[in-house]
């Protein structure tokens, strides 16, 4: 019969385990095989010394681990990865007993074994903490020089999840991190004890994504990071490291996105940067290289997967930062760190940008799309929480720098001195005077309660005013929109443009290669095609991660919603019309607020469906109740482009029904939008830039089609004909006066174009001749034929513009063109546009292909005739003819029969031919009655002859500065264009004007007179023409 095997003991079962657990043995020749086994001679001898057993035990653990610590033992494994096997070993061994049937005997045995792997966790803290503690504790390995926790964080986030990076490497593959090890390790500690190890991570951390693009593995590092934040030391540790906000005389946006901890998370994107900071792997090249050959299914699996990778960024992102803005501890570094980025990067804003000194698009966009998941709680649908957004924080703001930007009018010499006003008291050195304190806090009462994350102004030890999160986060945010997503905007747009004329200068070389080949040319030609492909992969990447994005989208024109909600509040909400003055909390705030918000309307509108859902009434409140409002918003160029958000949402234009009641079924609109229209048409004239000539008919143009549509509404035209008849001495008759003026000069530029491109055209087809010429000389003259074509296409289209708001609106609206200070200068104008189409020179402005410069001579002949009919019509007086026949320099008599010859041709309305020979006629008649008129007067002193037209003068008029006397309509026509006294430049209006009521009747004496010497001779005038003279 067998012997029974003996029983152990619970010491001797106590020393198996934790010579599993830690590798150890006290007794020499171990039965063990596992070369990891080490004999602690030393230790043991120590042990017998003092009389106790060899056996291992919990009072004997620390010492042992020490010793095995301390020890140099052949082939032993580093301290940190030997206690994390300590630490899994003794997690086994837990697994092992929870089998045993002796409860007692298990719950000792667990008892050992949870200490074991707490002493592990324990001691792997220190030993990190103080690498040169123990032997071999080099902590960092020549080929990673990172942190041993470095590869077991990445375990850990990474565990059970699918990255989609690609291209990145796997920072935690082959290595298995212990389940509850970095729970324990982060817990029940001292800050002290972990800080230098955490920020050793996080250094670690942000040297895994420094310049990783979208395609590489951003996103293990980032869980890594919102793994540490979440925990109250990691988030305490973050926010103290000294790279936090770096510090430095050179400090500049683009060092502190590439220095500090979040800066290089912050980098990771699929949009271009300079070449110093290019991020691998290359977007553009791996996704987007020789686009034009790709198939479609290829470029949209590429669209799909940026927006994918760049969603996930910005969701992990905003949670890092949402998770430090709980944390009461953390929450003003992070609006410290934000204010910094955003004050540092300023210069963003500039034309060009200083990739040097600024951070790249990439961390704006980013942070632009971060920003709005934070502000995402106040946008609601009823934007219930606005009245916590605090005017003042524009100026008292401790943590974004606001005053120096442009603002909607106030001048920076204005905004001081009314805070002066409001704040009388001298400051306390805070920055802010104590009054003035009290006031701000009873002003933001309201955001003690209900804000985002419940932060209530409270009164620092600086006596600084603190505002609530969601005031805080609005004006971040605002600021983040307007160097990220709206720059990132303006950006594509320059690139697009740039596209554009690579591609015509590509297409101009190639012509010229054509024709006289050369090796520069060819040289040049490769340039640009490789130019045009770099670029072209840019634009790509910024359609892949921003057009592409309409949620991003959608999430600013919320945001932009209730900014131009809150603006409008602060005039008193949505009313028509607007307060008498403009108040300083409106005429303070940034500029930019109002313009990002247009670019992104005009820019959203472009794209397909972005505007679907989009509540956009809020929007064109704004815009009509400011378009034509100087005294709230200068800047006419933000004005007008208002009319351009307006114009992309003409229905025929955005495609979208949606838009159509907001033109068509809107209360504002039908009130307002023709007047405001009419009115920004005026005011355009002066914009105050050195280049405001050229700039007004490309705003004039967009106003124009915005007119020609309004006027096919019913009941935008019946209020267009009412403001026609109230203000026809008004606003109505400056915009016919610009309307004329722009008409005048577009055709006569274009007619003056035309000729000289046909001269151009001659001498490159006169072939031996031009061949004979330098090579420089003919692509210069090359160039110049393309400018010149351009020139008259763009002219030629706007004259086309505005020769048909002419002639539409004459047909029902005629007064205001037939008052005596506008009826000569509308008669002058269709003489001159007749003269040129039917006149001696009509031959030479023929060309092979009309079309393509928008010239349509036959077309522009019907709408100039119906002009002339439409005026005559509406003629009650039998002005216009007598107007027609006194231009000297463009009328003759036999135009008009040329002109019938020419509708005959082309199939003009028969009624219309008729009027206009009648009209022919009655000109004919006017002109004979005229001349009879001029010989019955005889010589007539100068003094009754106006100055400047050397003509009869009917309703002299002194001007208040010169003293100079002039003919009423003669000077109410200047002043139409010109606010000034034409002889000292004086400011003069038509009210200023002094009737000269000694001269006029001395005038009228002087007509009679003559009247009478004529009678006397005989002659055959009737009693009636003397005062048809004056009349």
């Amino acid at each position: 019969m067998a012997t029974p095997k003996p029983q152990r003991t619970p010491e001797e079962i106590e020393d198996i385990i934790l010579r599993k657990i830690f590798l150890v043995n006290l007794k020499e020749n171990p039965s063990s095989s596992d070369p990891r086994v080490v004999y602690l001679e030393m230790t043991a001898a120590e042990i017998l010394s003092e009389g106790k057993s060899l056996l291992l035990s919990r009072d004997l653990m620390e010492r042992v681990l020490i010793d095995r610590l301390s020890g140099e033992f052949p082939d032993s494994e580093p301290p940190f990865n030997y206690l994390i096997g300590c630490y899994k070993r003794a997690h086994e061994e837990i697994k092992k007993i929870s089998n045993m049937k002796d409860r007692t005997m298990r719950s000792e045995m667990e008892s050992a074994a949870k200490q074991a792997k707490k002493l592990a966790v324990s001691y792997a803290r220190i030993h990190l903490g103080n690498p040169g503690l123990f032997s071999n504790g080099d902590l960092r390995d020549n080929k990673s020089l990172s942190s041993p926790l470095f590869p077991l964080l990445f375990a850990e986030v990474s565990n059970g999840v699918m990255l989609d990076g690609f291209g990145g490497n796997d920072f935690g593959s082959g290595v298995d991190c212990p389940p509850g090890f970095l729970d324990e390790f982060f817990k029940d500690s001292d800050f002290d004890t972990l800080d230098p190890i955490l920020k050793g991570l996080y250094e670690d951390l942000r040297g895994s994504v420094l310049k990783v693009s979208v395609l590489g593995n951003f996103q293990q590092p980032l869980r890594a990071l919102s793994y540490l934040v979440k925990l109250p030391v990691g988030a305490k540790s973050l926010v103290n490291h000294p790279w936090w906000i770096p510090k430095g005389v050179y400090l500049n946006g683009r060092v502190i996105e590439m220095t500090s901890i979040l800066g290089p998370f912050f980098h990771v994107s699929a949009l271009p940067d300079h070449t110093i900071f290019k991020s691998q792997p290359d977007v553009g090249q791996q996704c987007f290289s020789d686009a034009s050959t790709r198939r479609a299914a290829d470029l949209l699996s590429s669209f799909t997967t940026i927006k994918t990778l760049m969603n996930t960024l910005y969701t992990d992102l905003a949670d890092v930062l949402l998770c430090l803005l709980r944390n009461p501890e953390t929450r003003d570094s992070v609006l410290e760190y934000l204010a910094e980025v955003i004050n540092k990067n300023a210069s963003r804003a500039h034309l060009q940008v200083d990739p040097i000194s600024c951070a790249s698009s990439g961390m704006f966009v980013n942070l632009s799309a971060v920003m709005l998941r934070l502000a995402e709680p106040f946008l609601d649908a009823n934007l219930t929480k606005r009245d916590k957004i605090d005017p003042t924080y524009v100026f008292n703001s401790n943590c974004l720098d606001l005053r120096g930007l442009t603002a909607l009018h106030a001048t920076s010499e204005e905004v001081a001195e009314w805070i002066d006003k409001v704040n009388p008291v001298k400051t306390d050195g805070s920055g802010l005077n104590r009054d003035g304190e009290n006031g701000l806090r009873q002003m933001q009462e309201a955001s003690t309660s209900g804000s985002t994350l419940n932060v209530k102004p409270t009164r620092s030890s600086g006596e600084k005013v603190k505002y609530p999160f969601i005031c805080e986060c609005f004006f971040m945010t605002a600021r983040v929109l307007n160097l990220g997503l709206l720059k990132a905007f303006s950006d594509f747009k320059h690139l697009v443009q740039d596209i554009s004329r690579s591609e015509d200068a590509l297409s101009t070389l190639k012509a010229m290669q054509g024709q006289t080949p050369s090796a520069q040319l060819e040289l040049e030609i490769s340039r640009l095609e490789k130019e045009i492909e770099l670029y072209s992969q840019e634009k790509l990447c910024y359609e892949a991660q921003i057009l592409r994005d309409g949620v991003l989208i959608q999430r600013a024109l919320s945001f932009y919603r209730l900014m131009v909600v809150w603006l409008v509040g602060l005039v008193g909400g949505f009313k028509m019309p607007l307060p008498s003055t403009c108040p300083m909390e409106f005429a303070s705030m940034p500029e930019h607020f109002v313009d990002d918000a247009m670019e992104l309307l005009i820019f959203a509108s472009r794209i397909p469906k972005a505007l679907d859902g989009v509540i956009l009434d809020d929007f064109m409140n704004f815009i009509i109740m400011f378009m034509a409002s100087p005294q709230f918003i200068k800047n006419p160029y933000l004005r007008a482009k208002m009319v351009e958000v307006l114009n992309c949402w003409m229905p025929r234009r955005s495609g979208s029904s949606a838009t159509s009641t907001l033109f068509e079924g809107h209360q504002l609109s039908l009130e307002y939008l023709v007047r405001n229209l009419l009115k920004l048409y005026v005011d355009i004239e002066f914009t105050g830039s050195h280049t405001q000539f050229y700039d007004k008919f490309n705003i004039r143009h967009n106003i124009a089609e915005l007119l020609e549509y309004l006027w096919q509404v019913p009941s935008h035209r019946n209020a267009w004909k009412q403001i026609a008849k109230e203000e026809e001495k008004g606003v109505y008759l400056n915009f016919l006066n610009f309307l004329i003026n722009d008409s005048i000069y577009l055709l006569d530029e274009s007619l003056n174009k035309i000729l000289e491109l046909k001269e151009l055209e001659a001498e490159m087809s006169n072939t031996a001749e031009w061949e004979r010429r330098p090579a420089q000389e003919r692509q210069e003259r090359t160039r110049l034929f393309h400018s010149q074509e351009n020139i008259i296409r763009i002219d030629m289209k706007l004259a086309n513009e505005d020769v048909s708001m002419l002639a539409f609106t004459s047909e029902q609206i005629t007064a205001p063109f037939l008052l005596p200070e506008m009826v000569e200068r509308v008669a002058n104008m269709l003489n001159y546009f007749l003269l040129q189409l039917v006149g001696p020179q009509r031959k030479s402005l023929t060309l092979k292909d009309p079309e393509k410069y928008e010239f349509r001579p036959k077309e522009l002949l019907k709408q100039i005739v119906r002009i002339y009919v439409h005026l005559a019509r509406g003629d009650a007086k039998n002005i216009f003819p007598a107007a027609i026949s006194s231009d000297g320099r463009s009328y003759n008599e036999q135009l008009f029969s040329a002109a019938a010859d020419v509708l005959r041709r082309i199939g003009e309305d028969g009624t219309i031919i008729q009027d206009f020979i009648e009209l022919g006629a009655k000109a004919k008649a006017a002109a004979s009655e005229a001349m009879d008129a001029e010989a019955a007067l005889g010589d007539i002193p100068d003094e009754f002859l106006d100055p400047i037209q050397y003509t009869l003068m009917k309703d002299p008029v002194i001007l208040p500065s010169s003293r100079i006397t002039l003919d009423r309509p003669v000077i109410q026509r200047h002043l139409l264009s010109d606010s000034t006294d034409p002889f000292n430049r004086s400011h003069l209006t038509a009210e200023m004007l002094i009737p000269n009521t000694e001269l006029k009747a001395r005038i009228e004496e002087f007509v009679r007179s003559q009247e009478l010497k004529k009678h006397g001779e005989g002659s055959n005038m009737q009693s009636s023409k003397g005062a048809m003279l004056i009349d």
